[in-house]
């Protein structure tokens, strides 16, 4: 049966949903797009590590999918050869971390990733995009440090979703509602997941989702050290997506969130009426270039 006869088959009244799986189809970099100044390659990067802590724990995977887009519109065009590579860690895998990514031991004895290989494919590049890019870049950047001179943008933090009609921010909901699916939790297949949720979702404006990112991504930020604030208020800070930093890396011991120059005052706002309860000057600023977003050396 086909799948149009599929759906004839299935009732008119909301209560059903069809979604197809997702068929990544790899593109020709050909002489007239190469000589069109409007198009450009970006790359959608993920990856599986060892754990959380990019100052301790280790990639175990990269995947690296390449695409072209308009430099005006933000419309992408298609995907390019990808590249996907397993990292043979210094210590065996826990079996926590072999359920959540599904790879084995086994899969990455010998296994290493080819640095200039991936380094080629940055400096081909304009522009970097993970799906939790405060978690990805830190990682990449310990082993190959071109992705420290490229500006990256987070499809997570950088697309406003809700105004997109999406709830929730993780690939595989995103994807079902969006009327796709994929084997999730491995990196090409989530780059894969990433770069067609960019294309194909818009919000209410007609704006699609990488220009989004692409704004946000060529803007300088700001990030708000907020200090010396009330360990039983954590949660709210939490809440408005504030990170922790412990301050081995010799930056300071405290909370802090990015925010573009028109959104400080607001922030700033926020943290003297629900956190310190009073003006203050616990509150350290500091300008983030666009290609420093997102990295532990702010």
């Amino acid at each position: 049966m086909t799948n149009t006869a599929i759906q004839n088959t299935i009732p008119d009244d909301n209560d059903f949903k069809v979604i197809r799986k997702l068929k990544s189809q790899i593109i020709e970099y050909s002489e007239d797009l190469r000589s069109d100044p409007d198009i450009k390659q970006a790359l959608f990067i993920d990856t599986e590590t060892t754990g959380l802590d990019s100052t301790v724990d280790e990639i175990i995977e990269i995947g690296i999918v390449p695409f072209l887009y308009s430099k005006a519109t933000g419309g992408i065009i298609g995907c390019l050869e990808p590249f996907n590579s397993f990292q043979e860690p210094s210590q065996p895998l826990s079996e926590e971390i072999t359920d959540i990514t599904g790879i084995t031991n086994e899969m990455l004895k010998g296994q290493s990733i080819n640095k200039e290989a991936v380094k080629k494919i940055v400096l081909e590049s304009s522009f970097v995009v993970a799906h939790h890019a405060n978690f990805d870049r830190p990682f990449v950047e310990k082993i190959i440090p071109s992705f420290c001179q490229i500006p990256w943008g987070c499809s997570l933090e950088d697309v406003p979703w809700r105004q997109c009609g999406l709830s929730g921010g993780q690939l595989l909901s995103l994807a079902y509602q969006s009327g796709f699916y994929y084997d999730a939790h491995r990196a090409i297949t989530d780059c894969y997941a990433g770069i067609e949720l960019l294309k194909i979702v818009r919000d209410k404006n007609g704006v699609n989702a990488f220009q989004h990112v692409l704004d946000r991504g060529r803007r300088p930020y700001f990030r708000l050290w907020a200090q010396f604030t009330p360990y039983e208020l954590k949660n709210s800070l939490k809440k408005r997506k504030y990170l922790w930093n412990d301050g081995t890396d010799g930056r300071p011991k405290s909370w802090y969130t990015d925010k573009m120059y028109s959104e400080v005052e607001n922030e700033i706002s926020f943290l003297n009426k629900e956190i310190y309860q009073r003006e203050n000057d616990n509150v350290i600023i500091r300008k983030i270039e666009p290609s420093d977003r997102f990295t532990n050396r702010c």
